[in-house]
């Protein structure tokens, strides 16, 4: 189910909400058993769509799949699910998502907290956030690429940065520790100065 925040809609949005508002009322009326299951948008396992036809403006949340085919302007919010703009999309916005597809127009920058793929026929204008990054050969990006699972902590949580800042201080941990013992007749300061004391020694019994 996606929530829409307030913005400017035009006539197509407004028909598509009405329409909405009337299968809710009839939604209410009582079902027979196993209906409702049949009726909940993400039994099927098919994600949403946003046609061509389709222009929305404001924020867009929601917790499915989604894929968009029309203009979206403002701020996509779908933190917990995977996002795909069409070759047909147009989206103007901030977009958050689990894993993020681009294969239509895309300006804004991108918060992927798993993948982002940017497809050959994509045209992007905005900077990627994600662990992982596939660009494909051909597509149209212009931006910076940020890979470091920590600068998604702000955006996700500290939960995807976990393992890395784990990893990192396991690192550190192993160089802070203590120097290895040099090996026997090893070239050290230490033995280059010994090395230096017995030449002066021998030198003064010669002089003697």
């Amino acid at each position: 189910m996606f929530e829409f925040g307030k913005g400017k809609r035009p006539a197509e949005e407004q028909d598509m909400q009405q329409r909405d508002s009337t299968t809710a009322m009839r939604s209410e009326s009582p079902a027979p058993a196993g209906a409702a299951a049949t009726a909940r948008p993400h039994s099927t396992g098919q994600p949403a769509v946003i046609g061509p036809s389709i222009r929305i403006e404001g924020d867009l949340q929601g917790e499915e799949d989604l894929v968009i085919e029309g203009e979206v302007h403002g701020t996509v919010n779908l933190r917990g699910n995977a996002l795909t703009i069409g070759s047909k999309g147009q989206v103007k916005a901030d977009v958050y998502a689990h894993s993020i597809r681009v294969e239509g127009h895309m300006e804004g920058d991108l918060y992927a907290a798993e993948r982002a793929v940017i497809t050959k026929t994509a045209n992007v204008r905005g900077n990627i956030t994600a662990p992982r990054v596939n660009l494909e050969d051909g597509a149209r990006f212009r931006g910076s690429i940020e890979m470091d699972p920590e600068s998604l902590q702000p955006v996700f949580g500290a939960s995807k940065a976990a393992n890395v800042s784990g990893a990192g201080s396991a690192t550190s941990g192993a160089s802070a520790s203590s120097p290895a013992a040099p090996l026997p007749g090893a070239n050290t300061p230490a033995s280059r100065a010994a090395g230096t004391d017995n030449i002066a020694g021998k030198d003064k019994k010669a002089a003697n």
